[in-house]
């Protein structure tokens, strides 16, 4: 007679319903991320084309402009910090690196605050109004950059200062104005295509990692091991029990209750005699001192960080890492498999209908489901 829960429904139909809801949410997930990130390079884009600067832009400031300057972006509340040591920045170059995590409002070590005032961005330097007094860093003497990727924190190098200083902004600006800065950078040395071009290819190389909608699980893949609570991995793990027992007593070696050991373990020995100064063994396995076990699992990698793949504790992602050609055997609890997965004999790559086969490098992989699309990695 089939189990069957309150409502009439067969444990495979219980373990298919899970199995799409897990799906479901995993797939929801990786969407909602990669439709973030999506839009803000496509922000990031529509910037880069319109934003030019304007006169207009610098009045009711204590600055002069030249001729031919304009001003991109004035922002308040900034703090200008000097480096305590000598130190040797990267040279600036027009790399966009979109800010995959928070900044956090906090002040690296080695780095002081000297005065705090207004920051002005044109097309020719990077300026501080302070209560101190102005600070200006030209781009056309500039020899360093450097953005911190922790903190709202950017250090800049001219030519005529011998150490760096720079910047700390307020976090919620800290990305939007390294941004502008890279445009007039860009403008300064007339490389601005250089950097849309760059976000061109940025948005294009994510568009090919839009997450698949996964494929309905259906109570045939249901698997007797989903019965036991943990699935296959107790299973095995009782499997295991179930080997190391016998050996376990067979390789022991109880002592005899009535053997002679007993015997003259209860006679005392005289005083300096020989027996007394034997000590008593000890019990097989004892150490001197235990050695304390690390308590506690690494933490699941989250979806960024597995490029799209879903999140697993096994690690495996899209991204980095080697090819998988022995996965984990909980791999289909965390993958939406395709039909005859184990039967595979190559490596583990995704579909582009979102499954994943074991018959990488053959060219039968992932026939019936519209080809390979990328290999999944450790």
């Amino acid at each position: 007679m089939a189990r069957t829960d309150s409502t009439g429904s067969t444990w495979r139909y219980r373990w298919a319903r899970q199995q799409n809801e897990r799906r479901l949410r995993a797939y929801r997930g990786a969407d909602d991320a990669w439709r973030r990130r999506d839009e803000e390079l496509r922000r990031l884009r529509t910037l880069a084309e319109d934003c030019h600067g304007t006169v207009e832009a610098g009045s009711g400031l204590a600055l002069e402009l030249a001729s031919d300057e304009v001003v991109f972006r004035v922002l308040p509340a900034v703090h200008l910090v000097e480096v305590r040591h000598t130190a040797v920045l990267p040279a600036p170059d027009l790399t966009v690196t979109p800010q995959t995590g928070p900044l956090r409002a906090r002040r690296p070590d080695g780095v002081r605050v000297a005065d705090t005032g207004i920051a002005v961005i044109t097309n020719r330097r990077l300026v501080l109004l302070g209560g101190r007094g102005r600070r200006d860093w030209a781009y056309g003497r500039m020899t360093g950059l450097a953005h911190d990727p922790h903190a709202p924190v950017t250090l800049l190098q001219v030519l005529d200062r011998r150490r760096a200083s720079g910047l700390m902004l307020p976090v919620d600006a800290a990305a939007d104005f390294r941004f502008v800065l890279t445009l007039a950078f860009a403008d300064a040395i007339e490389q601005r295509h250089t950097v849309v071009a760059q976000l061109d290819e940025l948005i294009a190389e994510h568009a090919q990692l839009k997450p698949f909608r996964p494929t309905i699980a259906t109570p045939a893949q249901a698997r007797l091991s989903s019965l036991v609570p943990g699935g296959r991995r107790t299973v095995a793990v009782a499997a295991g029990l179930v080997l190391m027992v016998p050996v376990a007593l067979a390789t022991s070696d109880p002592s005899d209750p009535t053997g002679p050991e007993l015997a003259v373990a209860a006679t005392p020995a005289p005083p300096g005699s020989p027996a007394a100064a034997k000590t008593t063994p000890k019990p097989r396995g004892a150490t001197g001192s235990a050695k304390p076990r690390r308590g506690g699992t690494s933490p699941s990698p989250t979806r960024d960080q597995l490029c799209g793949a879903p999140a697993n504790p096994m690690g495996y992602g899209f991204c980095g890492g080697d090819r998988i050609r022995r996965p984990a055997a909980e791999v289909c609890d965390w993958f939406d498999c395709v039909p005859q997965f184990w039967a595979g004999r190559g490596y583990l790559v995704q579909c582009r209908d979102g499954s994943v086969s074991l018959a990488g490098g053959s060219p039968r992989a992932c026939a019936a489901h519209d080809g390979v699309r990328r290999a999944v990695r450790d």
